[in-house]
């Protein structure tokens, strides 16, 4: 991946952590006042993965047509980037033990955060099969 390709990357990985801190503030100060925990995890969750999805989608243009492994790069660098900034976060700043880091990932009261992982990283890649399926020699 060339250092044009990286600043793109990372410039829309920013945006997306801007919509994931919106997503976690619309979820503490709405979500959980207004439905059951395991719901407000669930209906943040599914709306954090769509974020992610549409944003990875409307971006695309900018990439340009990339070969198949450039999107699967671009959605691994996305996944280090979220897995980094959420463990330096949650250990360094908030002091955070491993057991209180480790919670998300087990799907506890409706946390789907493996399930945004996971759109994280194949986002890129499903978003340009989906944007450039038509008349294209991608994949």
């Amino acid at each position: 991946m060339n250092m044009a390709l990286f600043g793109k990357a990372l410039l829309i990985w920013l945006m997306i952590l801007l919509l994931a801190i919106a997503n976690g503030i619309l979820r503490e100060s709405v979500l959980l006042i207004v439905v059951v925990k395991t719901a407000a995890f669930i209906v943040s969750g599914l709306l954090l993965c769509l974020c992610i999805f549409i944003m990875t989608y409307l971006a695309l243009p900018w990439f340009g047509r990339l070969p198949a492994s450039h999107y699967w790069r671009i959605g691994a660098l996305w996944l280090v980037l979220t897995l980094a900034f959420e463990f330096v976060l949650g250990a360094v700043i908030q002091g955070h033990s491993w057991a209180q880091l480790s919670e998300p990932y087990t799907f506890k009261d409706g946390n789907l955060w493996t399930l945004v992982l996971c759109v994280t990283f194949t986002s890129p890649y499903l978003a340009a099969r989906l944007r450039f399926k038509q008349g294209s020699k991608f994949l």
